[in-house]
């Protein structure tokens, strides 16, 4: 998706060539292209000048909203959201811990955009590295 991101208004964007860009392999990109186009995040587009792009500006897509299309959601212990599964769900600490530890990512997540990352990307590739 940042990849998307950065080529956003640019034009559509090969799998083969992101594949090749972050080091990862068509064949798993191809897997998770699915649900993103499914949920509307991203559009593909057919023919020689075909590929990929995002559906709506960088601005506008939550790192929340993708993260939920390819996990499936933020639960990061099933009886946060279902207590019947533990019959200590009433009295446990730790469940408490774990919903408010849930809620902090789901803040940070939707709060923070594709456009928020291709700065980050931007500022940390303009920074120069100094070894000693």
């Amino acid at each position: 998706m940042l990849r998307l991101a950065l080529n956003y208004g640019k034009g559509p964007v090969f799998l083969r060539d992101i594949a090749r860009e972050e080091g990862v392999s068509e064949k798993y990109l191809s897997q998770l292209v699915i649900p993103l186009r499914s949920s509307s995040l991203i559009v593909s587009l057919r023919g020689s000048k075909g590929g990929y792009t995002l559906a709506r500006s960088p601005r506008e897509i939550s790192l929340g909203e993708i993260v939920e299309v390819l996990e499936g959601g933020l639960d990061l212990v099933d009886c946060v959201h279902n207590p019947s599964l533990c019959e200590r769900s009433k009295h446990c600490v730790t469940r408490d811990l774990w919903g408010e530890l849930e809620e902090s990512i789901r803040e940070k997540l939707f709060s923070t955009t594709l456009q928020d990352l291709v700065e980050r990307y931007l500022q940390k590739k303009n920074t120069p590295t100094y070894s000693i």
